[in-house]
């Protein structure tokens, strides 16, 4: 499993807002750039989308800047990584480059939570069955007995994230603020 450089920058930032000495004072995309020795640029769409996804509120003029919209412990980390991360392909059956439109039901099932419930909860009987119908480019897919190993690894792995909250890895908020300043 691995995430993006999207994702991993996301969740630095919010790492970064979440060490503020005070929850209300304004960071600025410049400063956790800087910070993290990452590009501005792809740092803006990144902290746009935080924001339409309501995880930090902008402030907008001279004195503005960016904060975390919600108390870390409220914050969870598969919920964000299932709202940024763009797809959860691991393997070229999972992709929905194909023409065949149930290949993106991996993607979906991991993806959205159906009325809160966590991906922990979810039938892994019904991921089996998205997986035998997927038709991919490779020779062996409609006998392929790794689509439901990947598939359930990959339900674990969000299920893991899904435990986790941003206040659980900012424990060590003051050793954190320091190598950030």
């Amino acid at each position: 499993m691995r995430l993006t450089n999207y994702s991993d920058y996301a969740l630095r930032s919010l790492i970064y807002l979440a060490t503020k000495p005070e929850p209300t004072l304004l960071a600025n995309i410049s400063d956790i750039a800087n910070s993290y020795h990452i590009s501005k640029s792809h740092l803006t769409k990144i902290i746009q989308q935080l924001g339409q996804l309501g995880y930090i509120d902008s402030v907008r003029g001279k004195n503005g800047g960016i904060r975390l919209a919600h108390a870390p412990k409220d914050i969870n980390l598969g919920e964000l990584i299932k709202q940024i991360e763009p797809d959860f392909a691991l393997v070229e059956c999972f992709s929905t480059n194909s023409s065949d439109s149930s290949i993106a039901d991996i993607n979906s099932a991991v993806i959205n939570d159906e009325k809160n419930a966590s991906v922990n909860d979810m039938s892994l009987k019904l991921i089996d069955e998205t997986v035998s119908h997927i038709a991919s480019g490779c020779i062996i897919s409609p006998v392929c007995q790794l689509k439901q190993v990947l598939a359930e690894a990959l339900t674990a792995f969000i299920a893991v994230l899904e435990r986790y909250t941003l206040a659980d890895i900012i424990e060590n908020k003051d050793e954190l603020a320091a190598l950030l300043s």
